[in-house]
């Protein structure tokens, strides 16, 4: 998208929205890549303007976005890494500044999380599109990419009555997971749900969930909720999922009412095909901004941070 890369990180405040890479890929249970995601969504994003004809808006000229980089994760250690990711995202939030995640695997969402919620006083509600749960507590014994809102909900500001899962189902949400679904009390809606209620519905309900009792949300976008044949480049393919057009009117419909931070996960380009699973992980994020910018929502968040970045 041709925005300007901000050598000195604390000059990230003069921005209304910045991304962040984080090529982290060490929560992987099984097919890794994902920790070239944030490098092949800025690759692709070279296709773009920032004009959009149906919206009637130019991300260029109506907001200002900044790219600052990428964290510095360990590929060895998990629970470092997680501190370096809450690092960067906390210190971007405090800012006032929108974090715009590009991953990595789906474990990021936790640090993540944990870095905006720890600048604020505020509680935060999460809508987390997805084919599989991510809320068992462990899996292989360490905070793997099956485990991220187990723990951000664990958080005295993030509670997992404001979580709301869109898109799970299929053959790979572990057994293990339905437990701590239901004793927690989380918003589940499967395809099923989707295909029954349509998009504008569970957007609504999804909507009435995260926001009941927040003063903003975060969305995390796992790339593997839209139909595998569209997205051959993640490392969980689960066939049944969103089509395109689907995803992104989801997208456009959550992000309209404003967002504390975002996430687009699981891109992983070495099983991509001419980078057709990068350039739906940009679209999702420019549609994002697109929906915030034309609707007034961009910088909503800022009232909600009130604390100082103290670093993990």
């Amino acid at each position: 998208m041709k925005a300007p890369f901000v050598e000195n990180i604390h000059d990230v405040g003069n921005f209304d929205a910045a991304v962040i890479g984080v090529p982290f890929d060490g929560g992987c249970t099984y097919r890794a890549g994902t920790r070239f995601g944030p490098q092949g969504i800025r690759r692709i994003s070279a296709l773009y303007t920032p004009y959009n004809y149906e919206m009637g808006i130019d991300l260029r000229e109506q907001m200002s976005l900044c790219d600052a980089g990428d964290v510095f994760t360990i590929p060895a250690n998990i629970e470092k890494s997680f501190d370096q990711i809450s690092n960067a995202v906390a210190h971007v939030a405090s800012t006032g500044t929108l974090p715009i995640i590009l991953g990595g695997d789906h474990s990021i969402g936790y640090p993540t999380v944990r870095g905006i919620a720890s600048v604020t006083s505020k509680r935060i509600g999460i809508i987390h599109v997805d084919r599989h749960a991510d809320i068992q507590e462990k899996d292989l014994d360490e905070r793997m990419h099956t485990t991220p809102y187990f723990h951000a909900t664990n958080m005295p500001n993030v509670r997992p009555e404001n979580l709301v899962q869109i898109g799970i189902g299929g053959w790979q949400v572990p057994r293990a997971a339905v437990g701590n679904m239901v004793e927690r009390k989380t918003n589940i809606f499967t395809m099923d749900d989707i295909e029954q209620l349509g998009i504008d519905k569970v957007a609504e309900m999804a909507l009435e969930r995260a926001w009941d009792g927040c003063d903003a949300v975060y969305m995390s976008y796992d790339i593997d909720s839209i139909e595998a044949a569209f997205v051959p480049g993640t490392g969980w393919p689960e066939p049944g999922g969103l089509l395109p057009r689907e995803a992104l009117k989801l997208v456009g419909l959550v992000a309209k009412e404003g967002l504390c931070g975002m996430e687009v996960v699981e891109v992983s380009p070495p099983y991509d095909h001419a980078d057709i699973t990068s350039l739906m992980a940009l679209r999702i994020v420019v549609d994002a901004l697109g929906a915030m910018v034309s609707h007034g929502t961009m910088g909503k968040h800022k009232d909600i941070i009130d604390k100082p970045f103290v670093p993990f």
